[in-house]
């Protein structure tokens, strides 16, 4: 009897030392699943993060060429108008002088030519006298009164402009 007892706590051991294996083994399977899970969320996590920063990059780059596209097109004919403005409204010709300097700046040279469109028809435009860029400039200090609209601007490759298109105010 103590020897069935004996052979049946042995079996009973040997079977408990299988099912504790067999639970070790599942845990394992089970812990390698979850570790596997958790790689693969970290790698989707970080090709997601990697995709959102690469968007923001372009959507970034894709600003600042809107931002140098406009300041290309628009920035020098708002500057150049700001400067029209600030000459005819000087305080001293010491300031206007200054901003007459400043203005020059954009040009290709003092001498760029000023085109001023008296009247216009059918596509076909009549000009006043042509001057040039620094005598249009005095002009305007001379008479404190303000600029002709900017009608047309044309750059040579460095982004001076080279030639002035104004349209006479009414």
């Amino acid at each position: 009897m103590i020897l069935a007892l004996m052979v049946v706590v042995m079996a009973m051991g040997a079977g408990c030392k299988s099912k504790k294996k067999a639970m070790e083994a599942q845990q394992a399977a089970e812990k390698a699943r979850m570790e596997q899970e958790a790689a693969a969320r970290k790698q989707r996590e970080e090709e997601e993060a990697r995709r959102r920063r690469e968007a923001d990059e372009q959507a970034r780059r894709d600003a600042e060429a809107r931002a140098r596209a406009e300041r290309e097109v628009v920035g020098p004919q708002k500057k150049l108008e700001q400067y029209f403005s600030a000459i005819a409204n000087a305080t001293s010709p010491g300031a206007a002088n200054n901003s007459i300097n400043e203005a020059l700046a954009l040009f290709a040279s003092p001498s760029t030519p000023v085109l001023i469109v008296i009247h216009e028809e059918g596509g076909e435009k009549d000009y006043d006298r042509p001057t040039n860029i620094k005598d249009y400039l005095n002009y305007l200090k001379d008479q404190k009164k303000p600029a002709d609209r900017i009608g047309n601007l044309q750059f040579d490759g460095s982004g001076k402009i080279k030639e002035v298109e104004l349209v006479k105010q009414k």
